[in-house]
């Protein structure tokens, strides 16, 4: 997601991971107290840490993501940190997780105590519905305000953005000078690879970035460079940073001896505050606030997340090599949430979009085995 500027396989985010356990092991960290004056964020957290296990410190959490064990480093730097804590992660496409939500709640059969995912518009939804807890974790005065819920029913665990990853030598000299229009010309023909917008949400609102900035016709051009799609992010990134490919409109990371990423300064590009938050009906609330409030307390947000992506707090500096997120003008965080709100017009941008690049195809690349099934993940 918009990450670094390195590539997010995952193998490099196992590698920015280790380098974010070995840092909160051997460093306590503290920031300035917030919900609680008269104690620290570490402070606040031993004493959810006590709560946790008393209840039994065991909790389920259901992530967003393409590849199984994607996002583990997250979970596996909390319970470097609070041992004797099970939390048990299962990674899957956030559009089948908030289908597995839905289905566990009609049926009372909660599974999932927290989800972080990409669908914002299902935390609304949850809330009007009374689905969620209202929490305001460890570090929440210090979260900007478009990563949170004004009324304390969700927050943020991180800023992910989309924008194309090029070859290093069919990039600009300024990479930011690369338009969507550049991607029409002769030297990518059969040299494109992207996730099936039509699989995506954030991919599908860039390609509706580029189409709004160009028309319909970028696409009919772009479709017929004959690009190769997959579903995931993986196999697009990789495609580029491998050098197989020289493109890819959408994806995060990427920069390599091979590519570089774009975060382009003409064209807009999607960004977003992947959105968490803990059920109300969740059986395990005291492992899971302690869960959500060390993912938005400082040391977290600095050590684990700003090693891959922009932090949610605004006492966190940006990832090396990145300005803060707010500095880049064609991006704005709360486009990507709008976009997602209106389901029935996604929808019909979705059917368009698949006139010219086709119906997905391919195995679930978070589930190829499809083995997951409706309630993973219960203790």
């Amino acid at each position: 997601m918009g990450f670094t500027r390195r590539t997010l396989l995952r193998t490099a985010a196992l590698g920015t991971a280790a380098a974010g356990l070995q840092a909160m092991t051997s460093n306590a960290a503290s920031a300035a107290p917030s919900g609680h004056p008269a104690a620290g964020e570490q402070e606040q957290l031993q004493a959810l840490y006590r709560a946790a296990r008393d209840e039994g410190g065991r909790a389920t959490l259901y992530m967003g993501g393409d590849a199984p064990g994607f996002f583990d480093f997250i979970p596996q730097a909390f319970l470097a940190q609070f041992p004797g804590i099970q939390v048990k992660t299962i990674t899957d496409l956030s559009k089948y997780h908030d289908a597995r939500i839905d289905n566990q709640l009609a049926t009372g059969n909660l599974v999932a105590d927290i989800a972080i995912l990409q669908t914002t518009q299902d935390f609304d939804r949850w809330k009007a519905m009374g689905e969620l807890l209202r929490y305001r974790p460890v570090g929440w005065d210090n979260v900007f305000d478009n990563a949170k819920d004004p009324d304390g029913y969700w927050a943020s665990a991180y800023y992910g953005a989309f924008a194309p990853i090029v070859g290093i030598h069919q990039a600009p000299t300024d990479p930011s000078d690369f338009r969507a229009t550049d991607l029409l010309s002769p030297v990518f023909t059969d040299k494109i690879i992207s996730t099936w917008p039509n699989d995506d949400d954030a991919v599908l609102f860039q390609y509706k970035l580029f189409i709004d900035q160009y028309g319909w016709g970028w696409l009919e051009k772009f479709a017929a460079q004959r690009p190769t799609y997959v579903r995931g992010l993986g196999g697009s990134i990789g495609g580029v940073v491998s050098g197989t490919y020289l493109a890819s409109p959408a994806g995060a990371g990427g920069t390599g001896p091979n590519s570089v990423q774009v975060l382009p300064a003409h064209d807009r590009f999607p960004s977003w505050a992947q959105r968490a938050a803990i059920f109300r009906r969740s059986p395990h609330q005291a492992t899971a606030k302690l869960f959500l409030s060390w993912l938005l307390s400082r040391q977290a947000q600095q050590d684990v997340i700003a090693g891959f992506t922009w932090s949610v707090r605004a006492d966190v500096a940006p990832p090396a090599g990145l300005k803060p997120l707010a500095d880049y003008r064609t991006t704005d965080p709360l486009d990507f949430p709008k976009f997602m709100s209106d389901r029935a017009a996604v929808e019909r941008f979705k059917s368009q979009v698949e006139l010219y690049v086709g119906a997905v195809q391919g195995p679930n690349p978070a589930d190829p085995q499809n083995t997951l099934g409706r309630t993973p993940g219960r203790f």
